[in-house]
């Protein structure tokens, strides 16, 4: 475990750094001698670029590591593999503003992200040698992306476009996700839910396509740490009284005869701050477990994500999971402002890939949520009397997950005067004091028969969102579909009355997408009608390009999108796959390239 003032990497592992590739003319005499400064000053504005407007979703500052001369040949290319490899270096960007020999300079390593920039110019001009060495990467089956300016630039001039910056930060984005989650576990506690086939851990698509581990453990694990005292105890104490001073409980819904007494509720909650402890320890481990002669225990199992069973062989007998889920999932606790958890409901193990993703790609936390309903405007109008207008004119979509959300979910942190969920780092004490006015602990509905707790809430209009799933398809493989829209509110009259037909003690998320008029996203109901699954990650901000350029790097093709032809990135291999059909193209590269890790 690593840590600064500004972060802490809780996994095993180093952080990957970005290796910047200066390729130059290798040709003496003049040539590469009047060529090197200019090249290794276009690295070095490379390097501080990224480092500059990036973080890990752990907080940690992202590093460039630079080769220590330009690369004009192969003996250059191999030093530069070698300090890379010491480095920890998990992507790669090449940069020249010349012609350089293509085969002599690429970086050939089988699976790490690569990308080249070639600088727009016309002395030497960039865009030769980025055309040759992308032909390269792509008869070698070695997938490039192409980075190159839309406006000529005078040779030396080191400013960085806009457009150039956009793809930059694009490609190192999707590019540290795919690095930081190769090697890590994912944490199943528990196995499947209800018969939710999300919840079967393909262990094939998590070697192959995430460089994921699979770990389990069974959920009597929980009540073993219960009872043996395998939790910090000092701790937990803290936590219970936060939990106490905090959490508001909210409105009883059972009929009376089901309700829990008052000492039952109680013990619930101790009972649920336990949980949450022993959940996050057995993810990413706790050394003070080992001070009480737990050393196994103390190790965790390394897990960047996880999921909880739940229902019903937890929840038919012990207090419900959502409290431990919707905590863990939140960016702050009794311990303060801290990176958010991945864990998924119901141990929906593509769910909680999709929130992985979202989250290493925005560094703030996810919102798990089943997509249960839409509500046209003639139906919302039958059942309430209000006609809708404005964003949600159309019809919405009713997220609404069966008891736990991220209290960050709440929209009540904001960003330039907006609601918005923001990276932890920028989270401040009266965020979270306002995500935990918003938000109401209602006891746990009937069917949840050991009781427990769960997150009642509505999410704030006018924040934009990202709705994504990830679904193993027969005969295909792992496919990702994704909705970029808004978040919206109702009057309150006719949000009670439309929640109040689900189920008013959870949290809620009035979603409406941005429609097209056309295919898939035709209007809202169509999104709906062709969402694959019952649950889906929704992140804040528009970054389906983000996870449209991640899937590429992964192999994954995307079915199902509204992201504007200028935000899509992919390698320069997909165009010739079919780039007059970009979605037909998408799966014929991915499934002729095969998984990232095959």
């Amino acid at each position: 475990m690593s840590t600064t003032s500004k972060g802490t990497n809780r996994l095993q592992g180093s952080m990957p750094l970005i290796g910047i590739r200066p390729i130059v003319d290798g040709r003496r005499g003049g040539i590469r001698e009047s060529l090197e400064e200019v090249t290794m000053e276009m690295a070095r504005t490379t390097a501080q670029f990224l480092s500059e407007h990036l973080r890990h979703s752990n907080g940690l500052p992202v590093e460039c590591v630079i080769a220590d001369t330009c690369i004009g040949g192969v003996v250059e290319a191999a030093q530069a593999e070698e300090k890379f490899a010491r480095a920890g270096v998990g992507l790669t960007i090449s940069v020249t503003p010349s012609w350089c020999y293509p085969t002599e300079t690429i970086d050939t390593h089988p699976t790490r992200p690569k990308a080249i920039w070639g600088f727009n110019g016309t002395e030497r001009p960039g865009a030769v040698y980025l055309a040759a060495a992308l032909s390269a990467h792509n008869q070698k089956g070695l997938p490039a992306f192409s980075i190159y300016g839309r406006d000529v630039q005078d040779i030396g001039d080191t400013t960085i476009t806009p457009d150039v910056q956009e793809k930059l930060l694009q490609f190192a984005r999707a590019g540290l996700a795919v690095a930081t989650m190769q090697g890590k576990s994912y944490l199943s506690m528990g196995n499947v839910s209800m018969g939710i086939a999300g919840c079967i851990a393909d262990e094939s698509f998590f070697q192959k396509y995430l460089g994921i581990r699979n770990e389990y453990v069974d959920m009597t694990e929980f009540v073993r740490r219960m009872e043996l005292g395998i939790y910090d105890r000092e701790e937990y104490e803290k936590a219970l009284e936060w939990t106490r001073i905090n959490c508001i409980e909210g409105n009883e819904v059972n009929p009376p005869h089901l309700q829990r007494t008052a000492e039952q509720k109680q013990g619930d909650w101790e009972t649920v701050v336990k949980m949450t402890l022993i959940a996050r320890d057995m993810m990413v481990g706790n050394p003070k477990l080992a001070a009480i002669g737990f050393g196994e225990e103390a190790l965790g199992r390394n897990a960047i994500a996880a999921g909880f069973q739940g229902q019903r062989a937890w929840t038919d007998f012990y207090p419900n999971g959502d409290f431990m889920e919707a905590i863990l999932t939140s960016s702050f606790d009794w311990n303060g402002i801290r990176e958010p958890f991945m864990l998924a409901t119901e141990n929906d193990t593509l769910n909680g890939v999709t929130m992985l993703f979202g989250h290493l790609l925005t560094n703030a936390a996810q919102i798990f949520a089943d997509v249960r309903t839409y509500w046209s405007p003639a139906a919302v109008q039958r059942v309430t009397g209000y006609e809708l207008s404005g964003a949600a004119k159309d019809g919405v979509i009713h997220l609404i997950n069966s008891g736990p959300a991220a209290l960050d979910a709440t929209g009540q942190m904001e960003a330039n005067g907006k609601p918005a969920m923001k990276p932890f780092w920028d989270i401040t004490q009266e965020d979270v004091d306002n995500c935990l006015k918003a938000t109401r602990w209602c006891p746990a509905v009937d069917f949840f028969r050991g009781g427990g707790y769960s997150t009642d809430f509505t999410t704030r209009e006018g924040m934009p969102v990202t709705m994504a799933r990830i679904n193993i398809i027969d005969g295909v493989g792992p496919v990702l579909q994704l909705a970029e829209g808004y978040t919206v509110e109702l009057p309150d009259e006719v949000h009670d009355k439309l929640d109040q037909r689900s189920n008013s003690t959870w949290p809620t998320t009035w979603f409406v997408p941005n429609t097209t008029g056309e295919g898939l996203f035709k209007d809202v109901y169509t999104v709906m009608n062709n969402w694959c699954s019952n649950h889906a990650a929704v992140s804040y901000g528009h970054i389906g390009g983000d996870l449209i350029t991640l899937a590429s790097m992964l192999r994954i093709p995307v079915s199902m999108h509204n992201v504007p032809d200028e935000r899509t990135f992919r390698p320069s291999a997909w165009t010739s796959f079919g780039g007059m059909d970009p979605v037909g193209a998408d799966y014929r590269a991915c499934q002729t390239l095969g998984p990232l890790y095959k």
